[in-house]
């Protein structure tokens, strides 16, 4: 086809028009809103760098879930900041750590929300590492039994699905497992797949109180050079039960998104992480950018790219502009 036989132009000549023909949809439903809860009472701290983010109390919680819950959004993800931190992260699986008494408090609150949580030990653990730490390292195997520990006591709380994101080898089957075992088999997991030790997570570490007392994350995390690792990484969590597999971060990470969608027809997830918001709010201030417009487009381009599902702290903020 060519000029002037075939002309492009004619389909995009109104809104209406351009909206026939999209190829790509960006809804309320694809949508979770990542949340931090930590202890104390009327609590709404800012998070210094990522403006219009929050840690909560339990209490401020609540009205937020169900403001994220009026907006249209049909998921959030927890995160908990402990009161208290120790070598194993102990507050992680504890029944009333934070994290399990924020699910009680919004499933008492009935507010009609998917609550997902966050299984990891980062955020509860002295060290800041995901896992238990012998010597300079994480070990894998011993970490494998807290975790399963930590998403049992999430789910007997009333968390709706867990997301495991550690990325300790084999930690999908084994909270597969003893979910199972505890008559939860219909509880999904979502599974931080491909996560890669991204220098986009700097804000997080802020928000989550979770950043490394020495070293790094790269012996666990993956290497941003890698793709073909990714999807072996998606093969084995798909095959130890994951219902959902993520992408994380998204923005730089848009053909692995495509690759494993491709290549698995999984459900995906992409997290829209905390230096990728930072870094659209910063130049937003500065009047570099037109905030709206500039995310709306990178949502859809998660979606161009296969993801079904997007993690993003604009959610709730999205939800209201698609109105």
């Amino acid at each position: 086809m060519h000029y002037p036989e075939y002309r492009p132009r004619r389909l995009r000549a109104n809104a209406k028009l351009r909206a026939m023909v999209a190829e790509t949809t960006l809804a309320r439903d694809h949508l979770i809103q990542p949340l931090f809860v930590r202890p104390g009472s009327g609590e709404r701290r800012p998070v210094d760098s990522m403006p219009g983010i929050f840690q909560f109390s339990v209490d401020t919680l609540v009205d937020e879930v169900k403001e994220v819950a009026d907006a249209g959004v049909p998921g959030i993800i927890l995160f908990g900041i402990p009161s208290k931190k120790d070598a194993v992260g102990s507050e992680a699986y504890a029944q009333d750590g934070i994290v399990q008494q924020a699910v009680r408090a919004i499933k008492a609150a009935d507010t009609d929300i998917l609550v997902v949580t966050d299984v990891c030990l980062c955020e509860f653990t002295d060290h800041g590492h995901c896992g238990v730490v012998k010597g300079q390292a994480v070990d894998n195997d011993e970490t494998l039994p807290l975790l399963a520990k930590e998403a049992l006591s999430h789910v007997e709380a009333g968390a709706d699905m867990v997301a495991p994101s550690d990325m300790m080898d084999g930690r999908v089957g084994a909270i597969r497992d003893v979910l199972d075992l505890e008559g939860h088999e219909s509880v999904p997991i979502l599974s931080y797949a491909a996560k890669y030790a991204s220098a986009y997570y700097g804000p997080f570490r802020d928000a989550a109180e979770s950043p490394p007392q020495f070293g790094d994350r790269k012996s666990y995390q993956m290497h941003h050079t890698n793709v073909e690792e990714a999807l072996r990484e998606v093969e084995m969590d798909i095959a130890e039960g994951a219902d959902i597999v993520m992408v994380k971060p998204a923005l730089a990470y848009m053909d692995v998104i495509s690759r494993v969608k491709d290549e698995f027809g999984y459900p995906v997830a992409a997290y829209n992480v905390s230096g990728e918001y930072a870094m659209i709010k910063a130049a937003a201030e500065r009047g570099w950018l037109e905030e709206r417009e500039t995310v709306l487009e990178t949502m859809v381009g998660f979606r161009r790219a296969g993801a079904d599902i997007i993690l993003t702290y604009w959610a709730k903020q999205i939800a209201r502009w698609l109105d």
